[in-house]
């Protein structure tokens, strides 16, 4: 990275640090005081970053390292999480997850879009709105946004509601792990099919433990794939045309980091990354989940996300809703397996 462009970023990340510290901090303290802790580092994270950019606001100064920590640090974050997993892991979730997950994202599309057109979103809204809600939040938004010709607007107040409903769903999912007697397994599915994000899938199964992370990032990833078929047909619907005079890239389609991820579960299935190394690479991605989490609540303000209409924020509640209901009858289906 150039000079001038790493110090362009160092006061935004250094913030996202502070943040992170902070909420490491409060977690310690919480644990200390009640034996236990009833929200992790990275729920605080989040918490604490978007009540300074909602308070205080942020300084666009901070733009910069805030936007490198919360995509770049992340990514980066998901490819070091690849070493914890097997292959094995994934040829034993076997035909009918990926059939499931399959249908679950296609039905998601159908259900969230009638819901948007049936409040008066948009077409284009409405498409961006099922497309985030269904396969991968904002990665989903921005790819979608060039192929059906949205424009600015548009992207804008489907990211603003995608991300405040992503910290919304981080926040509460875990209390579902023990409100119902979940198994980790069952909790790892049920995340991976309803989050939103994948960064944010890493939020809402860490607090409940390691398997929960990598059952929930493995549904996650499958969802993710799914962006690459989607966006083609999204094509086709808008008569195969180039948009912005360019075909979409290959890495709009498979992002760099889900690449990565399954080349370092391959370099791990062939057991070429020794056991201490795997260990470290699981500190690093939890350090850099945590501090991508304070940079997503950064980059979150409520009086915008408030401001920018309730149609959206009610199209995007009951999506959420019937993703969630997606959710449970998928894992009634796998478990009857």
């Amino acid at each position: 990275m150039r000079r001038s462009g790493l110090v362009e970023i160092l006061p935004g990340v250094g913030v996202s640090v502070i943040v992170t510290l902070m909420s490491q901090a409060i977690a310690f303290t919480e644990k200390a005081v009640f034996g236990y802790e009833l929200m992790d580092a990275l729920v605080f994270a989040i918490l604490l970053g978007t009540i300074y950019h909602s308070v205080v606001g942020l300084a666009p100064s901070l733009r910069a390292g805030v936007d490198f920590s919360s995509k770049l640090l992340l990514e980066m974050a998901i490819v070091l999480l690849g070493a914890s997993i097997s292959v094995r892991t994934v040829v034993d979730a076997g035909t009918m997850m990926v059939a499931v997950v399959f249908a679950t994202v296609m039905l998601s599309l159908v259900i969230s879009y009638s819901i948007c057109r049936l409040l008066g979103l948009t077409d284009h809204l409405a498409t961006l709105v099922a497309c985030g809600n269904s396969i991968c939040g904002n990665s989903a938004i921005v790819a979608a946004a060039p192929v059906i010709g949205a424009d600015f607007d548009d992207v804008a107040s489907s990211i603003a509601f995608t991300a405040a409903l992503g910290i919304l769903v981080v926040l509460l999912l875990p209390w579902l792990f023990s409100a119902f007697g979940m198994t980790q397994w069952q909790y790892g599915v049920f995340a991976g099919m309803t989050v939103y994000a994948v960064p944010q899938v890493l939020a809402a199964t860490a607090p409940i433990g390691a398997a929960s992370v990598q059952v929930g990032t493995l549904v996650k990833l499958m969802r993710v794939l799914m962006l690459g078929p989607v966006v083609l047909l999204l094509r086709l619907k808008n008569g195969g045309q180039r948009t912005g005079g360019a075909w979409l890239s290959a890495t709009r389609l498979v992002p760099w980091f889900i690449v990565g991820f399954f080349a370092m579960m391959c370099l791990r299935s062939l057991g070429l990354i020794p056991p201490g190394a795997v260990d470290t690479a699981k500190s690093a991605s939890t350090i850099l989940t945590t501090v991508s989490m304070a940079a997503l609540g950064l980059s979150v303000n409520m009086r915008t996300v408030f401001a920018s209409g309730g149609r959206v924020l009610l199209a995007g509640v009951l999506s959420l809703a019937a993703m969630s209901l997606l959710g449970v009858v998928g894992l009634l289906i796998l478990q009857a397996r």
